[in-house]
């Protein structure tokens, strides 16, 4: 169990104010058939924060996130994303959300048969069919270069670059209609150590070089201690925690301690402190 004396300083969401969301979700409840995966959940995510979501396996942190994007219906709940209603709003308030999050899933996602450029102008054809051709590709250029990839991976297939270019044209996408939520889905899966610190650097500098919120669902310790302002730990069909690491640190819920005091969250504690 999480210690009672301090689970009202960093789990209760119903304190904050909402002007300051970009995502507010209440009672949420999520079922597959007879196994209930979210139980009463609330969370909070602050503008302008990176926040971490973590969890064992099989404790829905993917289907939150798809809850959160409308891509599943909830069995019960309220969620707002950027101060609308994300499951009872009407046509205008989904269009509103759609144009305003950019999504990066842990495949990628990309359209295999599509170069880059193609890939990263389908939203901007969806939802500005208004602008010229031309335009569509240049802003595709841009975001390319803004997602790290040289210029020439525009006009190349998915097949032809590597993992972590892979993870680059796909935020290239995400960050297509230049939304102020970004959602990443475990960003450095499959990556080489190397490949995801810089990939943690690049979420960085994109977050405060654009004033970004950043909900990203991880199992990379190095991310969450390198990046992310607070984490939001999912256990018992529920989040039992959302508070900065120094605070989850603290807590004697027993995931959390296996989580974050085993070796490996000591080695990444350690290169995070010796880096600073």
């Amino acid at each position: 169990m999480v210690n009672d004396e301090r689970t009202d300083d960093i789990h209760d969401a119903s304190g904050e104010d909402d002007a300051k969301l970009a995502i507010r979700v209440r009672g949420l409840v999520n079922r597959f058939g007879s196994q209930t995966v979210h139980e009463g959940l609330d969370l909070d995510v602050r503008r302008g924060e990176i926040l971490g979501v973590v969890g064992g396996s099989g404790t829905g942190k993917s289907v939150l996130m798809r809850s959160i994007l409308g891509l599943r219906s909830p069995d019960e709940g309220q969620i707002e994303v950027l101060g609308r209603d994300a499951r009872g709003g009407d046509s205008e308030s989904r269009l509103h959300i759609q144009r305003n999050t950019g999504v990066l899933f842990q495949d990628g996602a990309l359209f295999s048969s599509l170069t880059v450029g193609e890939n990263v102008q389908v939203p901007l054809k969806e939802h500005h069919r208004e602008l010229p051709e031309r335009w569509h590709y240049e802003l595709a250029l841009l975001k390319v270069k803004l997602a790290g990839l040289p210029a020439d991976a525009i006009n190349k297939l998915p097949s032809q670059l590597s993992g972590g270019m892979r993870k680059r044209a796909g935020l290239a996408r995400a960050l297509a209609l230049d939304p102020p939520l970004l959602f990443l889905d475990e960003p450095t899966a499959g990556l080489d150590p190397i490949g995801a610190a810089a990939f943690d650097r690049l979420i960085k500098t994109l977050q405060e070089a654009l004033g970004l919120t950043v909900f990203l669902i991880t199992h990379d310790l190095d991310t969450l201690y390198a990046i992310c302002d607070r984490v939001a730990v999912l256990a018992d069909r529920k989040v039992v925690a959302t508070a900065p690491l120094a605070d989850i640190e603290k807590l004697d819920h027993p995931w959390i301690q296996d989580y974050f005091h085993g070796p490996r969250a000591r080695a990444a504690r350690g290169e995070q402190t010796e880096s600073a």
